[in-house]
């Protein structure tokens, strides 16, 4: 019943393709955006039963359903900046002003983090806070925090091995993560602003060594590659929270498409378009996509069924969104076929994301948005749950197609 009814709703909200006229590629359709503006309504009601649950001091992580209980961290840990960057996404929506002062009082437990050397996300915890503030608010202060976090991230660069270091901890050497690419716009943000040239040579180095080592020749990714630091040599290529070394983790795919695609805006490089399109070409062709387009938790899990239907490994919400994103904002730089070949799928990942399988009622679920996500499941950590991310990139990608009708 449940792919019946989201077939209705496909070709209810989006149309039949037949008959499209050039020029339309980058057309909303006014029923999805219907959609979408209900969709961020009830977001913003949602997040507001969120803001009665985060104690002061911590930020969300996640809810568990089953002990009704909600997970929180610390500033430092790398999801940190996500909740503050929904609440500015959803006050840029509502210009609802309860939004915008939790997000800037969440902003005080993040300011510290700028002098963080210990992790390679801060791209992720700062840019996806501080930088929706800076960009609603125009707050110098912002500004500076920002430039600081870039130069902190900036000394993970090793030039031997041409990329920044993820993690510190054993057995790895120099371990570098698919995820590490999301990190890259903060430092071509900070290029643009303070005109030091230095952030942009890490940027494209990294993303440079990235297409050379961690993509196998049909553009899946490895997880995790390991590198000599000493002489930059690649020591393994493993994973860590998808199946197998030899997988395509879903939630690294994503990363790796919406990586590339930002690489690109920032450079206008042509090699970085071309391997966004190879990375889109792999996911969208892939025989173990379902035809919902919310992907298993990993391309090659056990158990994926022959026809792509509603059984099998678990759904990654999270992935999805991030996909959806990354699509809408690619279709800006191709050519029509292929525009509108990604915004079909980003339009369908939203409408499966818009049913009741994925979306929650006001009030339940903790005030996370989706449900459904997959942290690390080899870990058994955050497993079918919600993700403070998968709500960040829900959010941005209904954003992104909102603003369809503005180019």
């Amino acid at each position: 019943m449940y792919r019946i009814l989201t077939a209705f709703l496909l070709m209810t909200l989006l149309g039949t393709r037949a008959g499209a006229q050039r020029g339309d590629h980058l057309q909303p359709k006014p029923a999805l955006l219907r959609l979408i503006d209900a969709n961020l309504r009830q977001a913003v009601n949602q997040y507001k039963v969120l803001m009665g649950r985060v104690p002061a001091d911590k930020l969300p992580k996640t809810w568990y359903v089953n002990g009704d209980r909600l997970e929180t961290s610390d500033p430092g840990w790398w999801t940190s900046g996500f909740y503050s960057g929904t609440l500015f996404y959803l006050y840029e929506f509502s210009h609802d002003t309860a939004l915008l002062r939790e997000a800037q009082n969440r902003l005080r437990l993040l300011e510290p983090e700028q002098f963080n050397k210990g992790t390679h996300d801060l791209g992720f915890m700062m840019y996806c806070s501080f930088g929706n503030g800076l960009r609603l608010l125009s707050t110098p202060a912002y500004k500076d925090i920002l430039l600081t976090s870039a130069r902190s991230l900036s000394t993970r660069f090793n030039p031997t091995v041409g990329c920044i270091k993820s993690w510190d901890s054993k057995p790895w050497h120099y371990p570098v993560i698919i995820d590490n690419m999301m990190n890259l716009e903060l430092l071509f943000w900070a290029t643009q602003t303070s005109g030091d040239s230095s952030f942009y040579h890490v940027a494209v180095t990294h993303a440079n060594t990235t297409i050379r080592n961690h993509y196998r020749p049909d553009y899946s990714s490895f997880h995790v590659v390991d590198y000599d630091s000493t002489t930059g040599a690649v020591i393994a290529k493993k994973t860590a929270q998808g199946f197998a070394d030899s997988s395509a983790w879903a939630r690294g795919q994503a990363w790796g498409l919406y990586g590339f695609t930002m690489v690109y805006r920032a450079t206008h490089d042509a090699r970085y378009l071309a391997q966004a399109e190879h990375i889109a070409h792999f996911l969208l062709t892939n025989p173990k996509l379902p035809a919902d387009k919310i992907p298993y938790w990993d391309y090659d899990a056990p158990g994926i069924p022959a026809n792509g239907g509603p059984s099998g490994p678990l759904r990654d919400a999270s992935a999805a969104a991030i996909m959806a994103s990354a699509l809408i904002e690619l279709s800006h730089y191709v050519q029509p076929a292929e525009a509108r070949q990604y915004l079909d799928v980003a339009e369908q990942i939203i409408v499966t994301l818009s049913s009741n399988v994925y979306k929650p009622v006001v009030g339940s679920n903790g005030g996370f948005i989706l449900r459904h996500s997959v942290g690390n499941l080899p870990g058994h950590t955050e497993v079918d749950v919600p993700l403070t991310y998968a709500d960040y990139y829900f959010v941005e990608a209904m954003l992104r197609y909102r603003q369809l009708s503005t180019h």
